[in-house]
């Protein structure tokens, strides 16, 4: 399902929400975070799909790889950092920190006692976790019930302390924030809610980074128009669209690419508040296959962000999901094969979609001279359960990846 969102403007980045999310800032991020020794050197690759392009009848299609960025796995090893080193400058401004002394380590002494919490479906949580295991602070993180043990094992392998709970991701946020209050420690959250807005933002903050290193990768001149015509990204709470977003609206002003943001059918708190014009609740189970969008409630900060600059809310399957990891995973003599997680294939589940129906087609405007961005935000983030979903493990995917690659440069 699509919807068009009716808030959406064409308009000049406003001065208000470039007072809370800029590229200044997106910018400061991406120089802090080039020291951390968990993030790979240099940027994440953009795969050009050719031949999915052609098929789907538009003119380029480009892939963002996020799966690469870190050995954690996912995008989020660019907002939890972040977050948790401009937490610890606020809250220690007495003292002569650096932002990437604390990535490096170099401060562990006087954050012993320095303890923060948070909710997670897996990948935030792994993030926070290693990120506080290299700035030398203690790490407490609360899983639901549907995140699995292998995820689990993944966060505890960096030291973090693991609380479960019987609740859902929702109920995770709830009880994060009643132990941080308990016992005085710092929740670091990738949500926003009332009266908690400062670390969101942060976290979001960090997010731009992805935006930033694209269009430096694309070489696109400070007055140069957009590359895309339209841009896909994962919807969940809403902090990785409204990084993303917030970025390009501010670099590109009026003539801004389309955005759409796509999330599973049962978790779909964005498609609801576009509905509804307000940050809302998701209508169905919220257990869905695409665990790191599995949201029942839009973040309301991010919503600020993505109301007026989000085109369309898209709602898929689990089944397309799946579809999309192995379409992805496959590749052929002209695509790329990539390992793209569950949630990490949710804007390409979305463009197929929408380009198997001439009349959302044409609703959104894709035709053959459109550009296309994606963003795969994961790879195999939980191995077991890749590997299930796409029948056979993700490190086949890369020996032919590699294989693939082999093959482009000997011809």
């Amino acid at each position: 399902m699509i919807i068009r969102n009716n808030q959406a403007t064409r308009a000049e980045y406003p001065s208000g929400l470039r007072a809370i999310m800029n590229m200044e800032q997106a910018e400061e991020s991406r120089d802090w975070l080039s020291c951390w020794p968990m993030l790979s050197r240099g940027a994440t690759p953009v795969w050009q799909l050719p031949g999915l392009a052609r098929r789907l009848g538009v003119a380029r299609i480009s892939l963002k790889d996020e799966s690469e960025r870190s050995s954690l796995g996912s995008f989020k090893a660019l907002g939890a950092p972040i977050a948790l080193v401009r937490l610890i400058l606020r809250e220690k401004n007495g003292l002569p920190l650096s932002p990437k002394g604390l990535l490096l380590g170099r401060h562990a002494d006087v954050l012993r006692d320095f303890t923060v919490i948070s909710a997670t479906d897996g990948n935030h949580g792994r993030a926070l976790a290693a990120a506080a295991k290299d700035i030398g602070c203690r790490c407490v993180i609360v899983l639901h019930r549907n995140v699995s043990v292998e995820r689990e094992q993944a966060i505890a392998a960096y030291g973090a302390d693991i609380v479960r709970i019987e609740g859902d991701y929702d109920a995770s946020v709830v009880a994060a924030a009643e132990h941080a209050a308990e016992h005085g420690w710092h929740v670091v959250s990738d949500t926003s809610y009332e009266g908690y807005e400062t670390v969101p933002r942060d976290v979001m903050q960090g997010y731009g980074t992805i935006a930033a290193e694209l269009l430096a990768q694309e070489s696109v001149g400070y007055k140069a128009t957009s590359p895309y015509s339209h841009v896909f990204l994962q919807g969940g709470v809403g902090g990785l669209a409204a990084g993303v977003v917030s970025y390009l609206w501010e670099r590109f002003g009026a003539q801004r690419p389309a955005f759409i943001v796509v999330e599973p059918v049962q978790a779909d708190c964005l498609f609801q508040s576009a509905i509804q014009g307000a940050p809302a609740r998701a209508t169905g189970s919220v257990d869905s296959v695409m665990a790191g969008l599995a949201c029942g409630e839009t973040s309301p900060l991010a919503w600020r962000f993505l109301a007026p600059a989000v085109d369309f809310f898209q709602t898929v399957t689990d089944d397309e999901a799946v579809a999309a990891m192995r379409l992805l995973a496959e590749g052929n003599a002209e695509d790329i094969p990539v390992v793209g997680g569950e949630s990490g294939v949710a804007g390409l589940a979305g463009l197929l979609a929408l380009s198997e129906d001439a009349e959302l087609r044409g609703q959104v405007g894709l035709d053959a001279s459109s550009s296309i961005l994606l963003v795969n935000t994961e790879g195999a983030t939980a191995p077991s359960i890749y590997a299930s979903l796409i029948g056979g493990p993700a490190e086949a995917v890369l020996e032919r990846q590699r294989a693939w690659l082999l093959g482009k440069r000997a011809t």
